[in-house]
């Protein structure tokens, strides 16, 4: 019989992180540009919305102690959070369509964590030097320079975490207030607290924790396996144009385009070696792309050796942009979205909640009068007009006792009794209505009034 030919495969090196302490080497390129037009707007966004007033309120603002929100200026009732919670489930859509597409570029470019981690990255290399000067005083002692140097690096981090906490509270306390109350020395303890805990949060995340939280706690890392398919374009190294590495001194005839360089793993900022194939805490963030590429360009050589691509590209096949599974998700994103928005635009600024008396269902005065006792509640979010005129009707005549014309606080939702009252009938359930003015803006609300057989 014919002996089958033996064939020698290559192994790869064990997929593993850079254990201990890394240094980021900083490099330049068309994704970094990229990653940081993303970052820069979101980052001023997110500093600056919490400044910007709409009628003298803020233009957004979650109050626990008011019990409503603010969204770009429109106030909102604490029942409308199932409106939140829809948006953050047409985000999450959102997010699968880019993970089908492109892989975890999310990560990559607008995620909070990789935004603050790149932030600390450059206060490290501002204060400290850059990550190769970095990597060859780890082992020296500290010099008194050294020594200033980190302790400018930690108070700069300090700053930074401080002014990103106080910022996100600002976005549930008014930030004049907090501002104002830090200045005067009369910020409330829970204030101070949990901008303590979000400062040291951050500090600890973007400063010391950085791609374990990738890793070990974001679950997105997990679950990207699930999400991908062989037309995922993720940053990919492209084994059989770069195999077998050699150094460019050393290199042979047959040897492929990687000369191992390293500078691909220098970049990383989770410190893995993306030749060694997709890694669950890679997050696509194109630094070793821009690396790779600068080499090859010294090199004479075509870019690409790294580069976005699927599975299938990598083995020659073509990868369509339009599949099934990404027309689905897209499909359900435009659903999620359409509903979230329909329902931002019927939202009323009027919150009105009626409960019946649950001490008797009716009462009967004077033989022939029937009345029913409703615990009212009222809850404005309509700025410079808190007086609100009261009705009700129905099939017959119906009166309403108690206040016609009410005064909301500006904090505190209204609530009253009120007895309505209308002559005997042979009906013993009718359908009443009560209407809610407030100058331009009205709502109503039906009840059920009930009357003996």
């Amino acid at each position: 019989m014919e002996k089958i030919p033996a064939v020698h495969i290559q192994e790869m090196p064990p997929v593993t992180l850079q254990e201990g302490k890394f240094h980021v080497r900083l490099t330049k390129g068309f994704y970094q540009n990229l990653r940081r037009l993303t970052s820069w707007p979101l980052l001023a966004l997110f500093f600056g919305a919490v400044w910007i007033q709409h009628d003298g309120q803020p233009w957004i603002l979650f109050s626990f102690h008011k019990s409503h929100m603010t969204l770009f200026g429109n106030p909102l009732s604490w029942q409308e959070l199932p409106l939140l919670a829809g948006l953050m489930i047409a985000c999450a859509f959102l997010l699968f369509f880019v993970s089908v597409a492109w892989g975890r570029v999310w990560c990559g470019f607008a995620c909070p964590q990789s935004i603050w981690t790149w932030l600390f990255i450059r206060i490290e290399d501002f204060t400290e030097g850059k990550a190769s000067k970095r990597a060859r005083e780890e082992s020296k002692p500290f010099t008194l320079a050294r020594i200033l140097r980190r302790a400018a690096k930690h108070i700069l981090w300090m700053a930074l975490a401080l002014v990103t906490a106080t910022t996100f509270s600002g976005y549930f306390v008014p930030i004049r207030e907090i501002v104002g109350g830090a200045l005067d020395a009369n910020l409330s303890i829970t204030t101070a607290s949990w901008i303590a805990i979000m400062a040291a949060l951050t500090y600890l995340n973007a400063g010391l924790v950085r791609e374990k939280i990738c890793l070990h706690a974001c679950p997105y890392s997990r679950f990207q396996s699930v999400m991908f398919d062989n037309d995922t374009k993720t940053v990919s190294y492209d084994a059989l144009r770069g195999e077998p590495r050699a150094n460019r001194r050393k290199g042979e005839a047959n040897s492929g385009d990687c000369v191992d360089c390293e500078l691909c793993v220098q970049v990383c900022p989770v410190g893995i070696d993306i030749r060694n194939g997709l890694q669950a805490a890679c997050i696509d963030c194109g630094a070793c792309i821009d690396a790779c590429n600068t080499v090859m360009m010294q090199l004479d050589r075509p870019k690409g050796l790294i580069r976005f691509a699927s599975e299938a590209e990598l083995q020659g096949k073509k990868s369509p942009f339009i599949r099934p599974r990404l027309a689905s998700y897209a499909a359900v994103l435009a659903g999620a979205f359409a509903v979230v928005f329909y329902g931002f635009t019927d939202t009323a600024p009027l919150n009105v909640d009626i409960k019946r008396d649950r001490g008797s269902l009716y009462r009967v005065v004077n033989g022939d009068t029937v009345c029913n006792v409703y615990l009212v509640q009222v809850e404005g979010y309509i700025e410079n007009q808190r007086r609100v005129n009261i009705s009700v009707s129905g099939e017959g005549e119906f009166q309403l006792f108690g206040p016609t014309q009410i005064i909301l606080a500006a904090d505190d939702p209204y609530w009253q009794p009120y007895r309505v009252c209308t002559k005997a009938t042979s009906k013993p359930k009718q359908e009443i209505i009560f209407t809610f003015n407030a100058g331009a803006v009205s709502t109503s609300k039906t009840t059920n009034f009930l009357s003996p057989k």
